[in-house]
């Protein structure tokens, strides 16, 4: 006797003839931006003017062009203080590291081995975020 929960279910009405396939490159970098403009906007509070991501092997690379600054980070950087700034703002990368990391996860469908930012706060003033994608998928 067998057991209804073994017994095949009824056909796919519509197999697919070929493999499963990747994200278009293109998507992916795209969900990329989106996410990763919009982290900004929610943490800083200011975002980019825009960004581009590239998605090169095991590499993603973010650039965030036309970095907004706060009005208090603007003002420590007109007194020299923009290495106070540049600190707090690695810091706070370094704390929100987790939430940028699920984005390009999401995005890639790959797990995220390790991440850097930099951020230039001189014009022209943009950051970088590169994630190191796990080899193995």
């Amino acid at each position: 006797m067998q057991h209804p929960e073994h017994e095949p279910g009824p056909a796919d009405p519509n197999p697919r003839q070929e493999e499963a396939t990747a994200p278009d490159a293109r998507k992916v970098a795209d969900s990329i931006c989106r996410d990763i403009l919009a982290i900004q906007l929610d943490s800083y509070g200011r975002g980019a003017e825009k960004a581009t991501a590239h998605v090169l092997d095991d590499t993603v690379i973010v650039i965030l062009d036309g970095l907004e600054l706060l009005p208090n980070e603007e003002f420590m950087i007109e007194r020299g203080r923009a290495d106070a700034v540049r600190d707090l703002r690695e810091h706070f990368q370094q704390a929100i590291e987790s939430t940028f990391r699920a984005a390009v996860e999401r995005a890639t469908g790959r797990r995220v081995i390790g991440f850097a930012s930099h951020a230039q706060l001189e014009e022209p003033r943009f950051a970088v975020e590169i994630f190191r994608l796990d080899p193995s998928g």
